[in-house]
């Protein structure tokens, strides 16, 4: 029998069209347009499976999440959410979603993650009914690029889970040789190799009860594959040059800037690997693909350092954010937080402006506009706008956000043409 899915969004164009979508791929879907309606429909029926957008006006996605796992810790739940919103996507893998998928959708990428949902719901699995046994060591996949940030989601997943008070162990795969590195993940026996004179406990039995995060996944070699695929499967590790096999309770959290999928079709990657790493996967968009973003980090970033340096920098001015949101950001987030480091290292004033940021990075923005880009007031209407958005049109938030006072808020709306709601 077809699995039965249950599909909840207010939006009736998203709501019908996802209902096409997988009732094409052969489900039986229900529709809902609100949450209190879908779990009204959830005490009379059984779904396998959920799909649910997050912002709703009467319940929330996250809200209908706790509910549905609740009444059934089995059903499996995929949170639709705003492109790039990884907090939100977040806190609903912390409250029992599967994965999240981010909108505007992309169709394939929503019948891909039903797919896994549907496939893994059918394994025996301790998460079902919540416990945090051996089960548990199931795997989180952190895609995307190099600077966005993915220690900063694995450290988050640490946090708001049941093991946030057991150690996190992050480790770098990419700077060690396979030989290292299985030292370092599984230990070593006495007298394993020259130099071994006591045993060594391995990250894996450090992390006990804990999490462990396995950056540049992407990057070890055959052999170390196979064992962690152990790992994964039998919840068991040997030390190096060990003969008993240990039992291990942790979390593996990886992290990989390269595109696993390809390596498998290559053959340089184990796919039975790729999949018990993926049972959850979170994707960071690069910073150029959500520079709404840009304005809060910087801000963020320039209270950081400001207090770090003891400076009474207080923001920057709107020509120097203008800036920052036209830049590319090849390094992303790791590359902003360098520049406003260095920004406020070297700034005299108060306020941080063009003349305070790199060179290189005024340069490659004036280089951008010139090839035909929008034009720097084009740029500024367009942040003044996402920051009356954010703010729902609070005028006095807006201003406290750009650094202005109210009176110059209004001045810069009817400037551009805008209004506050």
């Amino acid at each position: 029998m077809s699995a039965q899915l249950l599909v909840i969004d207010d939006d009736a164009v998203t709501r019908e069209l996802l209902t096409e979508v997988l009732q094409s791929e052969g489900y039986r879907v229900a529709a809902c347009d609100s949450g209190p309606r879908a779990l009204e429909r959830a005490e009379h029926e059984h779904f396998d499976l959920a799909v649910t957008d997050v912002r709703m006006p009467e319940m929330d996605g996250i809200a209908v999440t706790r509910a549905l796992k609740a009444r059934d810790p089995a059903i499996q739940v995929i949170v639709m959410t705003a492109f790039g919103s990884v907090e939100t996507a977040v806190e609903a893998i912390r409250h029992g979603a599967f994965d999240y998928v981010s909108k505007p959708m992309n169709l394939e990428e929503i019948k891909s993650t039903v797919r896994r949902a549907l496939s893994e719901r059918r394994l025996p699995d301790a998460r079902m009914n919540g416990d945090r046994g051996a089960g548990d060591t199931y795997g989180v996949l952190v895609e995307g690029e190099s600077g966005t940030g993915k220690e900063l989601i694995a450290t988050a997943l640490h946090r708001h889970s049941g093991r946030s008070g057991a150690r996190f162990v992050a480790v770098d795969c990419g700077s060690l040789t396979d030989t290292l590195l299985e030292s370092e993940l599984f230990g070593y026996a006495r007298g394993a190799f020259t130099g071994a004179v006591g045993e060594k406990k391995g990250l894996f039995e450090e992390a006990s009860g804990g999490t462990i995060f396995l950056d540049e996944i992407g990057d070890i070699g055959a052999p170390m594959q196979a064992k962690l695929l152990r790992v994964l499967q039998e919840y068991e590790i040997k030390r190096v040059g060990g003969q008993e096999w240990i039992k291990v309770d942790v979390r593996v959290v990886a992290a990989t800037n390269r595109n696993l999928e390809e390596l498998v079709r290559r053959g340089s990657f184990r796919e039975d690997l790729f999949y018990r790493l993926k049972v959850v996967t979170i994707t960071l968009p690069p910073l150029r693909e959500r520079r709404e973003d840009v304005p809060l980090l910087a801000e963020h970033f320039l209270r950081r350092y400001a207090e770090r340096n003891q400076k009474p920098i207080s923001h920057l001015t709107d020509e120097a954010m203008v800036l920052l949101m036209d830049y590319p950001w090849p390094g992303n987030i790791r590359e902003l937080e360098h520049c406003i480091e260095r920004a406020v290292a070297l700034a005299s004033g108060t306020v941080l402006t063009p003349e305070d940021l790199a060179p290189e990075l005024r340069s490659t923005v004036e280089a951008t506009l010139h090839r035909g880009s929008p034009t720097l007031e084009e740029v500024k209407r367009r942040y003044l706008a996402h920051v009356l958005a954010e703010t729902g049109g609070n005028i006095s938030r807006a201003a406290t956000i750009l650094g202005v006072d109210r009176r110059s808020l209004y001045r810069m709306l009817r400037r551009y043409g805008l209004r506050a709601s």
